[in-house]
């Protein structure tokens, strides 16, 4: 059996009853998230409270937590807090999004239905970082480059590699 925050919801009846859905959720577990950001680990938890606005279903979705993310620059898991409130329109079709006011974020859901991993995934393609990295490079624990002395500079030499061929050619 599938766990609750991944189970489709029909977002007509949420909306209508102004239903409010908790949900945690393993980051790990979400195939997006998962296929952009390699190694993330950690949870979010949160709930989303939805609602009408006009004629448009809407859901006021507030998260925390914490992302485990591969730092880039050197290669370690990094932590970062999680803490998000946004308000959504859910809408059924793409053609849709064209009517949603500009404060709202338009979200998709297929035959009116979404589950709560689906919104939290959305959230968090837009919130985490393309590329991670801790905020001070001495996190890193990555030790500076030694500066090279004058004495230690390679000399440089001039490479002729076809010099002897013409010696070779004519001891033929």
């Amino acid at each position: 059996m599938s766990p609750p925050w991944s189970q489709p919801l029909d977002v007509d009846r949420l909306s209508r009853g102004e239903a409010e859905v908790g949900f945690d959720v393993p980051l790990a577990e979400l195939p997006r998230l998962r296929s952009r950001i390699a190694g993330i680990g950690g949870s979010v938890r949160g709930t989303a409270r939805f609602g009408r606005r006009s004629d448009l279903a809407v859901a006021e979705l507030s998260l925390g937590g914490k992302a485990t993310l591969q730092c880039q620059r050197c290669m370690r898991p990094m932590e970062l807090a999680l803490d998000s409130a946004s308000e959504l329109a859910l809408i059924f079709a793409e053609a849709d999004a064209a009517a949603v006011p500009e404060d709202l974020e338009p979200v998709l859901a297929r035959d009116g239905r979404i589950s709560a991993g689906e919104l939290v995934e959305e959230e968090l393609l837009l919130a985490l970082p393309i590329v991670p990295l801790h905020e001070e490079p001495a996190e890193c624990l990555v030790p500076p480059a030694a500066p090279l002395l004058a004495q230690e500079a390679p000399e440089h030499v001039t490479q002729r590699p076809f010099a002897g061929l013409a010696e070779l050619l004519r001891h033929k």
